[in-house]
């Protein structure tokens, strides 16, 4: 049966979905019903129904009398090619801001990663947690301000940060994913020099001193590996060091989340990277949500003056993502629960999201 892109797969009574139509299958609960049916240890099985499958060309004339009227039929058909394309592949998530400030959708994002782990896909999480650090900023009495989208980081605002961002924010996480039935383990940069930086300085003659704000210039791809491996999804706060040898080597340094996670897809040559954010996506001039554009649009669009403000660092990690060699970079909705398995298992063979949740950044 021909699915329609535009129409996302998640069902939620969520105020901020009611602008959406919805399927009256639950994607969620039927991957969930996927899994408990088939089993994990046979989940190479549902491959054969990929649409590229030579079982699936026998049986695509029975399989559309019934698509039409069972939309259990027709998730599953999308999720079996999304599965089949994206087994075994490295997928890195950005994961803050609005997406993690209240419990259910914090849970829904863990039960997200844990129901992809057992599909087969290697995950890698890397979060933020600005409203956080905000509100510890203020309880201890240090002034902190941005510039250029990027926190200025004195020594005691970088303190701050490591406490709330390499503390209760990244273990929560860590142990949300335990909880949904997933293996995750808690790591900042500074772990194994996973993360290592020089500093980085602002202004558009690179003239503006932001403090310890890091650049990412190495990233320690084996550990990564070492765990997606073993089948644990690492959980990376954004806290690095100085390069090895460097004489900045002992600098604790404040890496933008965005950055950071932008980077190590890059450097793993992931085949997703997804930016939950707290916007529908990338909109023309009139406000309509742009669900696919390649890099070559985003400059178009940057130049006549769609793409303004806020919006131009969020496309621009997009952009250095893919360019790094990452297949697809999605910003993503992710006020909307389920975000991250809607976008990844609606897309099918084409990976190219739900069509609704987002916007895809490809070359």
């Amino acid at each position: 049966a021909n699915i329609d892109r535009r129409t996302p797969l998640i069902h939620s009574a969520s105020p901020l979905q009611t602008r959406l139509p919805f399927r009256t299958m639950n994607l969620f609960t039927a991957t969930s019903t996927l899994l408990a049916i088939i089993g994990t240890s046979t989940i190479t099985q549902l491959n054969a129904f990929s649409p590229s499958s030579p079982l699936a060309s026998t049986t695509r004339s029975t399989a559309t009398l019934y698509a039409e009227s069972n939309p259990f039929v027709e998730n599953a058909k999308t999720i079996a090619s999304s599965v089949h394309s994206l087994n075994g592949q490295t997928i890195v998530v950005k994961y803050g801001g609005n997406a993690m400030t209240t419990p259910e959708l914090a849970y829904g994002f863990c039960q997200d990663i844990a129901t992809l782990q057992k599909l087969g896909m290697r995950i890698v999480v890397v979060h933020g947690g600005g409203p956080m650090i905000n509100a510890m900023l203020e309880k201890v009495g240090v002034e902190s301000r941005f510039e250029g989208g990027m926190r200025v980081s004195t020594k005691e605002v970088v303190d701050v940060a490591a406490m709330v961002l390499c503390g209760d924010v990244n273990k929560s996480i860590s142990g949300g994913v335990v909880l949904a039935g997933g293996r995750a383990l808690g790591l900042s940069g500074r772990d194994d020099g996973l993360l290592q930086c020089e500093k980085l300085w602002g202004g558009d003659d690179g003239s503006l001193d932001l403090g310890n704000v890091g650049q990412v210039k190495v990233v320690n791809t084996e550990l990564i590996n070492e765990l997606l491996d073993q089948g644990i999804t690492p959980v990376i706060a954004p806290i690095g060091m100085g390069v090895k040898g460097a004489e900045d080597a002992a600098v604790v340094y404040n890496i933008n989340a965005d950055v950071a996670a932008g980077r190590i897809a890059g450097e793993l040559k992931a085949a997703r990277v997804l930016f939950l954010t707290d916007i529908a996506g990338v909109l023309d001039k009139e406000m309509q949500l742009m669900e696919s554009l390649t890099c070559d649009d985003i400059d178009g669009l940057i130049k006549d003056e769609t793409i303004t403000g806020g919006m131009i660092p969020k496309v621009t990690y997009a952009t250095d993502a893919v360019k790094l060699g990452v297949q697809g970079a999605f910003i993503t909705d992710g006020r909307v629960p389920h975000a991250l398995l809607n976008e990844i298992l609606a897309g099918g063979e084409e990976g190219l999201g739900s069509g609704g949740g987002g916007t895809v950044v490809t070359l």
